[in-house]
């Protein structure tokens, strides 16, 4: 599945964007999608991930309260919602794809690595 995140831009502290991250080769239907995100010069980290059937969602702290993803299987994207946005969101935001196979748990899509398959990414800007 080829993955295309979109959206990004400058905002500043306090406001809003929505991501999309569209995939295409694939239905996403099947796929739990998470977001990351990695500032410079440091190390890329989890946002925050939704099952198939958007049946449940799970976040990082740091963005907990604020950002809220969604699917739309038939458009085959999935959005992040941000708002409140602060300068330490400043990253570079990606997404991925996994599939959800026995033995998975959440854990298993906190990293990046145990995807199966990813996108370019969207650069996120707040200034202060």
């Amino acid at each position: 599945v080829q993955l295309q995140a979109s959206g990004g831009g400058l905002v500043q502290t306090g406001g809003s964007l929505r991501l999309s991250c569209r995939a295409s080769g694939r239905t996403i239907s099947s796929y739990t999608m998470g977001w990351f995100r990695q500032s410079l010069g440091k190390e890329r980290e989890f946002v925050g991930a939704i099952r198939t059937s958007a049946s449940s969602t799970n976040y990082a702290d740091s963005v907990k309260g604020r950002f809220t993803i969604s699917r739309d299987d038939a458009r085959n994207t999935v959005y992040l919602q941000m708002t409140s946005l602060k300068p330490e969101d400043t990253a570079v935001y990606s997404c991925a794809a996994g599939l959800w196979r026995y033995g998975s748990s959440w854990n298993t899509f906190f990293e990046y690595e145990n995807y199966d398959g990813w996108g370019q990414g969207t650069q996120v800007t707040v200034s202060s």
